[in-house]
């Protein structure tokens, strides 16, 4: 009988799966994904290899986990970071300075880029966690567009092209380089979309 971690039998389910995608996550840093296997999860998590198929079949299930969960908790943050913000052009700045800190950008981690190994299934799961992110830019726009903050626009153009901008880039991890690379990124998306830029930015 393995031993449970937690008061209950739920929360060891849920530390378990915590474990995991912390090992996933860190091991993911190193390497590329299509060289980490479950048993190096495993081991790294200090779980016996044969439960981790108790919470993912495969692979490619533990990684939309950790995508999922860490998407979830992304955008509760988010939401509750913009829900005391009321100008438009203030919440889509706060929208990409959060996506541009972000560090985790899980095409660039290290080896190929996920979308060429993970099957059309998966990257469909994957898909369907981004369009949250996505989801809540779509609002700003489109409340910004209706208050006359931004000027008219087809807003299924420009979320992607928005989205792609932050995605394809990287700023320094820390000083006061990223600090400037942030901002410069906020100027750029405020200006593609036709926002007025406050004075001094």
């Amino acid at each position: 009988m393995p031993k449970i971690i937690g008061g209950s039998l739920h929360e060891h389910r849920e530390q378990t799966r915590r474990r995991l995608f912390a090992a996933l996550s860190a091991l993911m840093t190193d390497r590329g994904f299509d060289v980490i296997t479950l048993a190096d999860v495993a081991a790294a998590a200090g779980i016996g290899r044969t439960a981790v198929y108790n919470h993912f079949p495969d692979k490619e299930s533990l990684l939309v986990g950790l995508i999922t969960d860490e998407t979830e908790r992304y955008v509760e943050t988010l939401e509750r970071s913009l829900a005391d913000v009321e100008d438009p052009t203030e919440q889509l700045s706060a929208y990409v300075r959060a996506q541009a800190r972000l560090k985790r950008v899980y095409h660039l981690a290290p080896g190929p880029d996920l979308r060429a190994l993970l099957s059309p299934a998966t990257q469909q799961r994957v898909r369907a966690h981004v369009v949250l992110v996505e989801r809540v830019l779509r609002r700003i726009l489109t409340e910004g567009i209706a208050s006359g903050a931004f000027p008219e626009q087809d807003v299924d153009t420009t979320v992607p092209l928005v989205n792609a901008c932050l995605s394809s880039r990287r700023v320094p991890d820390g000083g006061p380089a990223r600090d400037a690379a942030v901002e410069a990124t906020v100027t750029f998306v405020l200006r593609a979309v036709g926002a007025r830029v406050p004075v001094g930015v």
